[in-house]
């Protein structure tokens, strides 16, 4: 996958927003790898905040709709992973400071 269709797939996925928090999975750091075949599968592997996160289906759900758009992306595989564990680290700038974390 080339670095311009990889950025738009990540452009995206901040589309996503994170029910509870209210800022993008990419900002949030949840996002943590995009990886497609060259069958056009992608798979996204990413985390949630909680173990136990019962919005998990809906962010799942919200994944496949934002890359529905992208003709290259002909499935998608969400992986959702707690190794490495999230922590308020792997958050952008812009979602610290929105969320007023310093």
């Amino acid at each position: 996958m080339d670095e311009a269709l990889k950025e738009n797939i990540y452009g995206a996925l901040e589309q996503v927003i994170d029910p509870e928090l209210g800022i993008d999975i990419v900002n949030l750091g949840l996002v943590y790898d995009v990886e497609m075949d060259e069958n056009g599968t992608t798979k996204v592997t990413m985390t949630l905040t909680s173990m136990g996160c019962p919005l998990a289906p809906i962010i799942v759900d919200q994944v496949n709709a934002a890359l529905a758009d992208i003709p290259e992306v002909k499935e998608v595989d969400v992986d959702i992973v707690w190794s490495p564990p999230w922590s308020k680290d792997k958050m952008s700038r812009y979602a610290k400071i929105a969320l007023g974390i310093s």
